[in-house]
């Protein structure tokens, strides 16, 4: 069967998917055509129905649960690593909800969680992710939400982190982070989402037990990261719940997708969140 896969060229994503993708485990009955391609157009083309599986923000799943539901493997969720406002010298926090905000994309977890912080829908300009903090330091806008390898360069841009959501987030919930995850179309089954979870699971298990053999895949696609930074992404963003979300996992995703219900920037979940 012929699987249409998407995730981003970032090293948690190139980590997880790079067995899978490079044919270093069985694929078993499954032919996997590769996307790369950032997590907000990931979430567009989830609403496209383009892919069969993707990788896609949290905060975008209930715009897409008509026709996808999401696994329980390969996702991005845990403690410290959520996004963070970041501005430069000088900036406060008090002015930012009067301001114009660089984020990452409309349907994105860190726009949902800047949302969450403000009570409010704020004022923003969508943007690639990689091009937040030059815009910033540039001055094109007072404020961004930086997300991914960010977290680990943006005092280069000299740049000042004024809040990390996701420890906002953590303190105000006792919750980890839900950032991204992988749907599923729900049209393929329940018997073959487990398979390919299980071919997720699989692919991960491979990159632990063999990093080296997935180290030229990663840095190709990571660009002009440092191995430093690709490593301290992985090391953030790839955890247990990577494998599982397990039940703590799994009510962190409800709890987020109420929040964000509840302050109108979408409807409720009206069908099961998950694959199974």
């Amino acid at each position: 069967m012929g699987i249409t896969l998407g995730y981003s060229p970032c090293p948690n994503d190139t980590f997880i998917f790079g067995a899978l993708a490079n044919a270093l485990i069985d694929p078993g009955d499954f032919t996997f055509s590769i996307r790369l391609e950032d997590v907000e157009t990931l979430n567009r083309l989830c609403a496209e129905k383009s892919l069969d599986v993707t990788k896609i923000s949290i905060a975008a799943l209930t715009h897409f649960l008509d026709d996808y539901a999401l696994l329980p493997g390969g996702g991005a969720l845990g403690r410290g690593c959520g996004p963070l406002v970041v501005a430069t010298p000088g900036a406060n926090l008090e002015d930012m909800a009067r301001s114009v905000i660089a984020v990452p994309g409309t349907l994105t977890t860190a726009h949902l969680l800047l949302s969450l912080f403000l009570g409010d829908r704020p004022s923003i300009i969508p943007m690639p992710f990689e091009t937040i903090m030059p815009a910033v330091e540039r001055g094109d806008c007072s404020y961004g939400v930086i997300i991914h390898e960010g977290r680990f360069t943006y005092e280069s841009y000299g740049l000042s982190c004024l809040l990390d959501l996701g420890e906002w987030w953590e303190q105000n919930t006792g919750l980890p982070i839900p950032l991204g995850g992988i749907v599923i179309r729900r049209g393929l089954g329940e018997k073959v989402a487990r398979e390919i979870n299980a071919l997720i699971r699989q692919s991960l298990a491979f990159a632990r037990k063999n990093p080296s053999r997935l180290r030229e895949y990663i840095r190709t696609h990571a660009q002009e990261m440092e191995p430093q930074v690709i490593q301290e992404h992985i090391t953030l963003y790839v955890n247990d719940f990577s494998v599982e979300l397990g039940p703590e996992g799994r009510q962190a995703v409800r709890h987020l997708l109420q929040a964000g219900a509840d302050i109108g920037l979408f409807p409720p979940p009206a069908t099961d969140i998950f694959a199974f």
